[in-house]
């Protein structure tokens, strides 16, 4: 337990965030657990007005730590310093743990290599950055302490940090084209996400990159917002579906195509600590890599996928 007397007025919530040098939004947690209290009395309510001079207590509550559970399988790092770590995720890995979840997850991995934050209000959290889908692969970061989890978790919402993405489509796209639809769970089946008119805004790139004569295109997408199933949603609306992807609409047998092949390929941010601009490339797997080698030549898709290029491709969409 802690505490400080204030030299301002005005909300409790933004005045301790100041004083912890924390978000708000770990401080609105604090003060709805009942852990903040002003001149003695419990603050609960995050508009609480605080005058100069008030007494402010505050405590931290100890996270429950995640028990270790048996890892079978390594990860790539694409990078890694003090503040950040940037992993090329494998299809089948699923990112977060869940009731529902029963194997080993992304989190299981870095609790093993020792990576675990620990919010102010005793949420522990593994300084995941942004999601990918279980069966999608490719670049991931993670943070490795609060304050740039924090700072990264800016940069998304900024756009000052983004992805392209590579996909395999079965119809080719008539044109690039920009799709600006908003994104919600689909009240039919709740293991989908769909257009909805009560959705949060979704915006995603699309750019032809090659064609095949065996009807399959190769497409490069880029996100402007980060919606769960934003590109194959988004690719819905055109009439197009994933390879592998039969939750959104692709007619396959699974033992042809055994997942969906959409891959995080580009990740680009500014580091957070030195203000250098980064991007990281995230190598193919050998399943998507085999299946591009017998519909492309290689060369042209060594062009096409080129990462000094890929993204100036999107700037007249």
């Amino acid at each position: 337990m802690a505490s400080f007397q204030t030299d301002k007025s005005g909300r409790i919530d933004k005045i301790l965030a100041q004083e912890l040098d924390v978000s708000r939004n770990q401080v609105e947690k604090l003060v709805k657990d009942g852990l903040v209290s002003v001149n003695g009395k419990r603050v609960t309510k995050t508009s609480f007005k605080v005058a100069e001079g008030d007494e402010i207590v505050y405590e931290f509550k100890e996270a429950e730590k995640r028990a270790p559970v048996e890892i079978d399988f390594d990860v790539e790092i694409l990078y890694e310093d003090d503040y950040l770590l940037v992993v090329n995720k494998p299809s089948g890995l699923v990112v977060h743990p869940a009731p529902s979840v029963k194997e080993p997850t992304l989190v299981d991995w870095l609790v093993k290599k020792g990576i675990s934050l620990s919010t102010i209000s005793g949420e522990e959290r593994h300084g995941i950055v942004h999601r990918i889908d279980k069966e999608t692969t490719g670049a991931l970061v993670v943070a490795k302490d609060n304050k740039v989890h924090e700072m990264l978790s800016v940069q998304l919402q900024d756009k000052s940090m983004g992805r392209y993405y590579l996909a395999l489509i079965d119809h080719f796209l008539k044109e690039d084209v920009v799709v600006d639809k908003p994104i919600g769970r689909n009240p039919r089946n709740r293991l989908k996400m769909d257009v909805v008119p009560q959705g949060k805004p979704a915006k995603t790139a699309f750019k032809k990159l090659l064609t095949s004569e065996h009807n399959v295109e190769l497409i490069a997408a880029k996100l402007f917002t980060g919606r769960t199933h934003q590109i194959r949603v988004h690719l819905g609306t055109l009439g197009r579906h994933i390879l592998g992807d039969d939750l959104y609409g692709f007619k396959s047998k699974r033992d042809k195509i055994p997942r969906v092949y959409l891959h995080a390929y580009l990740l680009y941010l500014t580091h957070p600590i030195t203000g250098e601009k980064m991007e990281f490339t995230a190598p193919l797997f050998d399943d998507m890599k085999l299946y591009l080698s017998k519909y492309f030549n290689q060369s042209d898709i060594d062009e096409k996928i080129d990462p000094l290029t890929l993204g100036s491709r999107f700037t007249n969409l």
